[in-house]
């Protein structure tokens, strides 16, 4: 049994929102500044409901 994921580009395809489940073309996004550094916070343009926070690392973070 083979354990692995294969993961393959597919450019003509668009991920839909898992909110209101429309086409997601763009994200628009929300810096979020914090003592632990800057995060970003993407929304879909559709419906404005969350999709995903991420984390930039300082230099000094590693």
């Amino acid at each position: 049994m083979n354990s692995q994921i294969q993961a393959d580009e597919a450019p003509d395809l668009d991920p839909l929102c898992p909110h209101c489940e429309k086409p997601v073309r763009r994200l628009l996004l929300k810096r979020i500044q914090s003592i632990l550094g800057v995060r970003f916070l993407y929304f879909c343009p559709e419906c404005r409901k969350t999709l995903g926070i991420s984390h930039r690392k300082g230099f000094w973070m590693g």
